[in-house]
């Protein structure tokens, strides 16, 4: 009997899909026949093993009914297969850029979690090797934890990739227009990643060079005008952004707001959403140091703006794990308040719930057992605190405290006290459908999150499958088939789907959030499912041409006065 049969439940832990987390699998509840069925549909998608001296994904049947006897499995077999291949990755290296590209950067993710940053930095410096690692677009996030760690290893993958690619221009000049075409697209994918990554413009404005921050500038300006020759209007928000950032940190605030003016002026729909959050990001930094100016530290309208800024970068900064800028906003917010503000003041209750959540965050992280506990205790505290002032305020039956009760139950799943969690989630689920109904987003969410813990770390899956249902049935009640809040239940269902075994679910689901990606690719406005319930909405291109209006009517004013 082959390793593969033996281990044949292993496999449906993460391939030919992924799950949000690595959890023990489930004990094995199929029938045999289902087995065999769906190893026909994976091996379609995943072939490993080791063939004269290569690598070679080859799943191959013999004989499966040991796998029937296993009641619980350490490791999925697919991370075991992706372990075995970094394992010879010399050996195995050609073969490895054969896989389909979601497999390919498996391995490549594998190397990263080793500290293998050399061998890696060696595939990641070749043009051919990375673009179709970029292909992996759900895994964008930790494609940029590989690659900040390539840059802080020293290796300058940045530098060389952007070097490759404008040789590859070079060649192409005379090749026909769609050889051209693919390369100019491709162009765009890897500057957007680059950028995303925060190695273009503004990496020169983060080290000081401030000169260099202005030559990079004048050089992407006049590539626009060129493109605007030529009949291509280029985006300019984003440009603007960072010119308005390197002005910002040479302190030349005048300049900076009026090139943060310009940069939102130049925010119109289907423009990506991570350059319009940059953007009035950049404007709120130049707000915050304009209300310093103007009322001095120790204000309130500060604090706001320090609160404001905590949250924005918290959100912005999530997928990084990058929190030092949040936190030094969220602390600053409550040293003002707490200045001149009684200690029950409930403003309190706003900032400290910010802070503790940013401490979650960089808790789960944090490797070291004692900081983490340390940071999950503080977080504990100042939820609870929060929690108290909300109460005292508007009491028990409050959408804040309900709020409040949910941020709790999370902190409780992260601190592994999952009965408490279940407690404090059920608590907000009361509380919001009785003031808001069955079928409201603040309902939803909290749906949600009680499906998580359920799934994830109590293993009552009948409840999590009709939670994330309910969930799903009010998201796209609401916001339609397309809603970004969509993809944790989906994702939460084909792990439990695969940890009972009803693998039939899980590839439905798995088809389900392929088609959902594709909607996703196809909308070029964002739904903001986050507004206040008791306030009209406005898109983000209203706001900014009311604020653009107001400012012309002030035009000629210095921006501190």
């Amino acid at each position: 009997m082959g390793f593969v049969e033996k281990n044949l439940d292993k496999i449906f832990g993460s391939c030919p899909f992924q799950t949000q987390k690595a959890l023990p699998a489930a004990g094995v509840h199929e029938e045999h026949q289902s087995k065999e069925f769906y190893l026909d549909q994976v091996a379609k998608e995943v072939k490993v093993g080791v063939e004269e001296g290569g690598l070679w994904l080859d799943l191959v049947k013999e004989n499966n009914m040991a796998a029937v006897e296993l009641e619980w499995i350490p490791e999925t077999l697919y991370n075991t297969a992706i372990s075995a291949v970094v394992d010879n990755y010399g050996r195995s290296r050609r073969d490895i850029r054969s896989l389909p590209e979601n497999i390919q950067f498996d391995v490549y993710y594998k190397l990263y979690q080793q500290g293998r940053l050399c061998q890696l930095g060696g595939e990641f410096c070749e043009l051919e090797v990375f673009a179709k690692v970029l292909r992996a677009s759900d895994k964008r996030h930790l494609l940029h934890h590989c690659f900040q760690a390539l840059m802080d290893h020293g290796v300058k993958v940045a530098s060389v990739l952007a070097n490759s690619f404008s040789r590859r221009c070079s060649y192409i000049a005379e090749s026909d227009a769609h050889v051209k075409e693919k390369a100019i697209q491709f162009g765009f994918v890897l500057g957007g990643f680059l950028s995303d990554a925060g190695w273009l413009l503004h990496v020169r404005n983060g080290n000081c060079k401030y000169h260099l921050g202005e030559e990079t500038f004048k050089l992407a300006q006049s590539y626009m005008d060129k493109l605007a020759k030529h009949g291509h209007q280029a985006n300019k928000a984003a440009l603007y952004g960072e010119l308005c950032a390197l002005l910002f940190a040479k302190s030349h605030y005048d300049e900076a707001y009026r090139w943060c003016i310009e940069a939102m002026r130049e925010i119109t729909v289907g423009l990506p959403v991570k350059v319009v959050v940059d953007v009035l990001r950049q404007a709120s930094k130049i707000a915050l140091d304009i209300r310093q100016s103007v009322f001095g530290g120790k204000n309130i309208h500060v604090a706001t703006a320090h609160e404001d800024l905590a949250y924005s970068s918290y959100v912005h900064q999530y997928s990084s794990g990058k929190f030092d800028n949040a936190l030094f906003h969220a602390e600053r917010a409550i040293d003002i308040i707490t200045h001149i503000l009684p200690e029950d003041h409930l403003l309190l209750a706003s900032s400290k719930r910010v802070k503790a959540l940013i401490l979650e965050e960089i808790a789960i992280d944090c490797h070291n057992k004692e900081t983490e506990e340390r940071l999950l205790q503080e977080a504990h505290d100042l939820h609870l605190s929060s929690l108290q002032l909300a109460k005292k305020a508007f009491g028990e039956f409050n959408v804040q405290t309900a709020k409040h009760y949910g941020n709790l139950g999370r902190l409780y799943q992260s601190m592994r006290k999952f009965k408490e969690a279940e407690e404090m989630h059920i608590k907000a689920i009361q509380i919001k459908e009785q003031l808001l109904g069955q079928e409201d987003y603040e309902v939803a969410l909290s749906v949600g999150h009680l499906a998580s813990l359920y799934n994830y770390d109590m293993n009552q899956y009948d409840d999590a499958e009709r939670l994330y249902l309910r969930s799903i049935a009010i998201g796209k009640k609401l916001f339609g088939e397309g809603y970004s809040g969509l993809e944790y239940d989906y994702r939460g269902l084909i792990k439990l789907y695969n940890s009972v075994g009803n693998y039939e679910k899980v590839f439905e689901y798995h088809n389900i959030l392929s088609n959902w990606n594709r909607l996703r690719d196809r909308q070029f406005a964002v739904a903001n499912a986050l507004e206040d319930v008791n306030t009209s909405p406005q898109v983000t291109e209203q706001v900014v041409q009311s604020f653009l209006l107001s400012q012309s009517h002030g035009a000629g004013r210095s921006c501190l006065g």
